[in-house]
């Protein structure tokens, strides 16, 4: 089955797609269609390249260039030596970071203009020159609005994008550019994708991506601002409202190029399932870690242990924990191990940690003056608290001392426990010492029994040792 339907001057051929056959390959790809294409670009040179007033133009935009190129690789560098210097105003120094961007454009234009205004008053012909001045003109303008853009890949982005699309319109291209694009198409049954759709859902998937990244991160900060709301919500929204925002997105560039995405609730419906099996461990984590944030277990902050892993909470994701012990070493917990496992959370309800330091003392010593001066010297600590007050407690009778225990409380677990009981264990090492009271070793009688009596004899040495030889 073969249709035609006009268009301008020709008509375009549009085929069964089950003929086989594929009218885009055979009007551009074809033998007669290359040589057409080779004539044709002939023609052009002969008329625009060839010509002595186009060669005089194409001239005086090389030389444009060139000098724009020199002087532009010396102010630059002086605009960038200006900017990196010590003590400079940061608002100053991004202005000369731009300027030093715009150098190049704005040379080139300024030198551009003044081969513009000497061929108008000598009356040659200016038309190339003035379609080089609209493009350098575009080409500064929209680089100096592409630097209100933080992201240097965005930015370079949305610069050569909305350059080539003024660059079309300027020399009056868009609508054949779309045409041509729109001809280069593929024919997948019902789905005709062209050259021209690929174009417009990338920057559609790219432009609202940017813009729903962009609000994602605005709202971020605000939560992070907010002093009503806990850490691990703050955390719990944004996630939320990041994913909500790059889905909408996804969706409304998809509907934009008018592709019909009812299509493809099968295959979501089974990707879904291969996930569910294939991905178990992934989903477990996410899910887990969306119930952390829920219920408020464990927060950024907390003070936590998991096995034989101790540390503060550094930052929740979707899969893991960030645990930081304190010997630096970050540990990435996955959140699944925190629901199922046995967890210590130091600071869920508030920061009060009572530790525990056994000692232990000669029996010869006063029990009761060796209480206050292990008192004193956990009191003596700046990171113990006053309120609950240490105390010092005779835990047991030991085989070789008596033996203490000091309790006391502190509110800043996050800053360790074992360098806490250090300090104390020290101090109360030069408080014994000064009352001369005695910190025993272990100590043992050794007693035999035995059935018979040991047989004792006593020896003269002198008897005993041999006599040399005659």
């Amino acid at each position: 089955m073969v249709t035609r339907r006009a268009r301008g001057n020709e008509s375009l051929v549009q085929r069964d797609p089950d003929s086989g056959s594929n009218p885009v390959m055979e009007k551009y790809l074809s033998a007669d269609a290359v040589a057409r294409l080779i004539e044709e670009v002939r023609r052009w040179a002969e008329q625009y390249l060839l010509n002595p007033a186009h060669l005089i133009q194409i001239a005086v935009i090389a030389v444009a260039y060139v000098v724009a190129r020199i002087l532009d690789s010396r102010l630059s560098a002086v605009l960038d030596r200006f900017a990196a210097r010590e003590g400079m105003d940061h608002r100053i120094a991004s202005g000369l970071r731009t300027l030093s961007r715009l150098s190049m454009p704005g040379i080139w234009l300024f030198a551009q203009w003044i081969g513009l205004i000497a061929a108008e008053r000598m009356g040659w012909p200016d038309w190339l020159l003035e379609i080089t001045v609209s493009l350098l003109t575009a080409w500064l303008v929209i680089r100096f609005a592409a630097t209100f853009i933080a992201d240097p890949l965005w930015s370079r982005i949305v610069e050569a994008v909305a350059w080539t699309i003024a660059a079309l319109n300027i020399v009056d291209l868009v609508d054949p550019t779309i045409r041509l694009l729109d001809e280069l198409a593929i024919q997948f049954g019902a789905l005709r994708l062209s050259a021209l759709l690929v174009i417009k859902g990338v920057l559609s998937v790219a432009v609202l991506l940017w813009g729903a990244v962009l609000l994602s991160d605005m709202v971020e900060r605000r939560l992070g601002k907010s002093r009503r709301l806990t850490p691990s919500v703050q955390v719990l929204f944004s996630k939320l409202i990041k994913a909500i925002l790059v889905t909408i997105a996804v969706v409304a560039a998809l509907n934009s190029v008018g592709i019909d995405l009812t299509g493809f609730a099968v295959f979501t419906g089974a990707l879904g399932l291969g996930i569910g099996f294939g991905l178990q461990k992934v989903v477990s984590n996410l899910i887990s870690g969306v119930i952390l944030l829920l219920d408020r277990s464990v927060k950024p902050g907390d003070v936590i242990a998991v096995g034989n892993t101790y540390g503060w909470v550094n930052t929740m994701s979707a899969r893991y924990v960030s645990l930081i012990t304190r010997d630096g070493i970050e540990h990435l917990i996955p959140n699944e191990d925190l629901i199922t496992q046995r967890v210590e959370n130091w600071s869920y309800s508030n920061n009060l940690v009572r530790i525990r330091i056994p000692f232990g003392v000669s029996y010869r010593a006063d029990p009761y003056k060796v209480r206050d001066i292990a008192v004193a010297a956990a009191a003596d600590n700046p990171r113990v608290l006053k309120t609950p007050a240490p105390l010092c407690n005779m835990k047991e009778f030991g085989d070789s001392s008596v033996n203490f225990e000091i309790l006391a409380w502190i509110n800043d677990p996050v800053n360790g426990v074992a360098n806490l009981r250090g300090q104390v264990l020290f101090a109360l090492w030069d408080r014994l010492h000064e009352e001369g009271v005695e910190i025993p070793f272990p100590q043992r009688d050794l007693h035999l029994r035995s059935a018979e009596p040991i047989p004792v004899r006593i020896v003269d040495p002198a008897a005993a040792a041999p006599h040399p030889p005659d």
